[in-house]
């Protein structure tokens, strides 16, 4: 059974700085790309970033690039972002993401449970 256990959320003030982590089991992590997505309350799921199952290639949404790096560790089934520079409109539950495959653009086949990051002063 494919697994996502997404943390480190909390509550920052604008200019400051979180780290999300995700603890993936049930597949063999390498094999498939990785994303971060966000949902906002009354507003659809954006996507923040993507790496491919060898970690070599990332990407990001406009609104995050230059703040957000998105990391995985192989080794330890674990995906990262580090969000750096907040912004009142990154408060949003931030989810985890397994792809179909080991490529950017992989399509979504499994979510993990979310966690709240809050930026506000």
């Amino acid at each position: 059974e494919v697994q996502l256990v997404e943390s480190g959320g909390g509550l920052v003030q604008p200019g400051g700085s979180l780290r999300l982590s995700c603890k993936a089991s049930g597949f063999t992590f390498s094999n498939y790309a990785m994303s971060w997505v966000r949902q906002v309350p009354e507003k659809g799921l954006e996507w923040v970033s993507s790496i491919t199952g060898s970690g070599g290639i990332s990407s990001y949404a406009d609104s995050v690039k230059d703040r957000f790096i998105i990391s995985r560790d192989n080794a330890k089934n674990t995906l990262s972002l580090q969000m750096n520079s907040l912004k009142f409109e990154d408060t949003a539950v931030y989810f985890c993401t397994k792809g179909h495959n080991a490529g950017l653009g992989s399509v979504e086949t499994a979510r993990g449970q979310g966690t709240q990051v809050t930026v506000s002063s």
